[in-house]
């Protein structure tokens, strides 16, 4: 039944479904659901997905070129050197970091371009706040874990219950978010008041679907 809705899916908009679509169709709710379907079709040999594509399934046998290549001149990465990553639509205080209702998609990536291996997330950007530091609204971000980061980092901070992208300036008295964007104001978080649970992790990719 997921083959195929996939093989529909392409064969009417020329791109396959992603996690939550499938889900939908399947009656599934969690994501991690679905990727257990895929990953159980692809042990099987029906079903491969490319490296970096959130929507790049493709079964076996059936030829979607990738841009600027020839279908039949790519080989499938061996799993060993691929890593997993969740991308989140949002991050919401008293929930864990990747809550399964949060999780909007994965992605899979060469493990040598993700320093962090499984301690690496991906997060949907929302906003413009980061236009001049070149990460887009709608962009996948990747971040690494951790509840430290240096004077400048791009991190991932949790204030209030959303999670913000902002340049990292800690400082006597507070802590500076600074935007990449001329037109907004930093976010000051006095250091009393600062938490390192609030940082989630420093920004050490970007990914852009066009």
């Amino acid at each position: 039944m997921v083959l195929d809705y996939i093989r529909e899916s392409i064969n009417a908009r020329g791109y396959p479904p992603t996690l939550r679509e499938i889900g939908a169709r399947m009656g599934i709710r969690s994501t991690n659901g679905v990727n257990d379907h895929l990953r159980a079709l692809e042990r099987k040999g029906y079903l491969t997905r490319e490296d970096m594509k959130s929507r790049a399934l493709r079964p076996t046998g059936l030829q979607l070129p990738l841009p600027g290549t020839d279908a039949d001149s790519s080989a499938p990465a061996n799993d060993d050197d691929l890593v997993e990553v969740q991308i989140l639509g949002r991050v919401a205080a008293g929930l864990p970091l990747l809550a399964e209702e949060h999780v909007i998609d994965t992605v899979r990536i060469d493990r040598g371009l993700l320093k962090g291996g499984r301690e690496v997330f991906g997060l949907r950007v929302h906003g413009d706040s980061m236009i001049e530091a070149g990460i887009l609204n709608g962009d996948y971000i990747f971040v690494r874990r951790q509840l430290t980061a240096q004077k400048g980092d791009i991190v991932v901070a949790l204030i209030g219950d959303e999670a913000t992208v902002k340049y990292y300036f800690p400082e006597k008295d507070h802590v500076r978010f600074v935007p990449a964007n001329k037109t907004m104001a930093p976010i000051y978080v006095r250091a009393m008041d600062f938490k390192a649970t609030m940082l989630l992790g420093v920004v050490i990719g970007l990914y852009r679907k066009i």
